[in-house]
Parts: structure tokens; sequence; C-alpha cells
């Protein structure tokens, strides 16, 4: 045996053990939400004056949102698929302003002589 001074099933700086050293827990109230692919997830909250709970919760399985109807959960949020730099800038830019654009940039470089 290694030491004779540890204590057995505790460790260093651990805390009291039990309720009756912590005090009294502040009531709880435990709410349901529900997200689209059907998880319940039940959360805690301190009943306190003012406390207002919130609507909407992350599933912590699926990250979607949830809410506290049941029948009606909120939507999934829609994913945008990833965007090139060209598609950004064809969303701001018609296929004749994009000609025009060209245009002035070989004619700059025609005339500093970097291609024929």
């Amino acid at each position: 045996m290694a030491g004779g001074n540890a204590i057995r099933g505790s460790r260093v700086g651990a805390g009291p053990m039990g309720e009756a050293e912590r005090g009294e827990a502040a009531p709880r109230v435990i709410v349901s939400y529900w997200c689209s692919n059907g998880h319940e997830t039940k959360p805690s909250f301190a009943q306190e004056p003012g406390m207002v709970v919130p609507e909407q919760w992350d599933c912590p399985r699926c990250g979607f949102p949830a809410g506290q109807d049941k029948d009606n959960p909120p939507a999934p949020p829609k994913a945008e698929p990833y965007k090139t730099h060209l598609a950004y800038v064809k969303e701001r830019r018609s296929d004749a302003e994009g000609a025009v654009i060209l245009d002035e940039a070989l004619g700059a470089l025609r005339e500093r002589g970097l291609i024929k």
C-alpha cells in the first residue's frame, strides 16, 4: 500500500457529500420540447419571479430547434448549398455587364502589352 493517509472513495478537494451540506435546491419546472424528428427534450428551469421559459430549445440529439407543441414542432433550418465566388458574381451582374467588364480588362492588358 502506497500511502496510509488516503481516504478511500474520495479525492483531494472533493466537496461535501449529500444534499444536506449543499443547502436546498431551488424549485424547478420541467418543460417538454419536441423537434421535427420526434425527439423529446425535458430541460428543467428554476422557478423564479419573472422567469420566462424559452419558446424554443435546441434538440441535443439532432440539433434541430424544438418547440413546446408536440403536434407542430418548428421546421428545421434550411441549409443553403455552398456557393462559389463566380455564383455570387453572377447574382450581382448580368451576362451583358460581365462582357463589358471583361472587354475593359482585356483592353487594359492589351494597352500595357501583356497580351496581344
